[in-house]
């Protein structure tokens, strides 16, 4: 291949202290019901962000086909993964939260005040005048409701899953210039600066920003692209304060958002891009990797803050496990879209249990 081929947010990393007890929760407030894969294994290629060391871990990925991205939760199993040392508060530099789609805002605040989730804000407005509102769930992640009018499947679910996330940075148009042109964010829908109201409720709210709210001007094409749909990154910089950087002394994997991953083909041309641009692969795996029931090649880059963006090249998902039937993508065009039906045939791997 000449040229990478984004898809879109296949997932964003969820640290948390118990992976199936968390799982359940995300389950019931964000319809992520779809196994795709889950795996206990030992994570062998992330020795710059695990001390060097080889550490062994319980993951899943899981989906919601209304549309988004998947959680991919992750919780090590011979070590006690660590909470930040100080409350992280806006504009801390990594992913403060992850956005998730829904079609009405007030609708989905009520399902989710009913379910007890914690609720951070009433209905709000953002500059474009669009409603959305914030929510934490029980390990203290922070998610941003966001409305949304495009969709791959109806399932009567009040949310869809990933549809982006809220990054803090230090320098907004050096990220941009990441963001932009290796992730196809090129289109600017709001900057402005000042202290704003909707942040009023959240941990360092009250300061003074810079926001910039980016979105994919061109559709995003491949194989999974109708399900993973659109989305959208808000870049975040304080102004009056020193930022701290949310993942210091902690490893990938520890509690919180641990990494953004894109869903992509064409891994050599991006390795080269990310090069040459200067944000050269950190994890580079090659080959293809078994992840239980999936497979796929990964690797790893940072953002100009050091948050972990990762990619993955897949090779082979489950549609009917327990026929054996598994789809295998390495021969297909690299931009062209599976059929929508084959798509919703991945509902067959609706979690029942956790």
């Amino acid at each position: 291949m000449k040229e990478k081929v984004i898809s879109g947010i296949q997932q964003i990393g969820i640290g948390v202290p118990k992976m199936r007890e968390a799982w359940k929760w995300y389950k019931q407030s964000f319809g992520v019901d779809i196994r795709m894969f889950e795996e206990a294994a030992v994570a062998e290629h992330m020795l710059p962000y695990t001390g060097g060391k080889p550490q062994k871990r319980h993951a899943a990925l899981a989906l919601n086909l209304q549309g988004g991205g998947g959680f991919e939760i992750w919780q090590y199993v011979e070590r006690k993964p660590l909470s930040p040392s100080f409350e992280i508060q806006l504009g801390d530099l990594g992913i403060f939260a992850a956005k998730i789609k829904c079609r009405d805002a007030r609708e989905a605040h009520a399902f989710l005040k009913s379910n007890h989730a914690e609720m951070l804000s009433g209905i709000l407005r953002d500059p474009r005048g669009k409603e959305h509102f914030y929510v934490k769930d029980p390990y203290g992640n922070i998610f941003q409701l966001v409305t949304s009018i495009t969709w791959f499947k109806n399932e009567k679910k009040p949310t869809g899953a990933a549809y982006g996330a809220v990054i803090g940075v230090a320098d907004i148009e050096r990220s941009f210039d990441f963001y932009s042109s290796i992730l196809g964010y090129d289109q600017v829908m709001f900057d402005e600066t000042t202290v704003f109201g909707e942040y009023a409720s959240l941990p360092g709210g009250n300061s003074q920003f810079r926001r910039m709210l980016l979105r994919h001007s061109k559709p995003r094409l491949g194989a999974f692209s109708p399900v993973f749909g659109t989305s959208e990154i808000e870049l975040v910089q304080v102004l009056d304060r020193q930022a701290q950087k949310i993942y210091s002394e902690r490893y990938w994997g520890d509690l919180g958002f641990i990494h953004l991953c894109f869903d992509i083909r064409g891994m050599k041309p991006l390795r080269e891009e990310c090069k040459e641009k200067g944000f050269p692969f950190t994890v580079d795996v090659d080959h293809s990797f078994d992840m239980g029931e999936a497979a796929g090649s990964f690797a790893y880059t940072e953002d100009p803050d050091g948050t972990l963006i990762e990619f993955v090249e897949t090779h082979k998902i489950p549609i009917l496990k327990k026929f054996g039937w598994y789809l295998n993508l390495r021969k297909r065009k690299p931009e062209k879209a599976l059929p929508r039906w084959l798509l919703k045939a991945i509902a067959f791997n609706k979690a029942k249990d956790i």
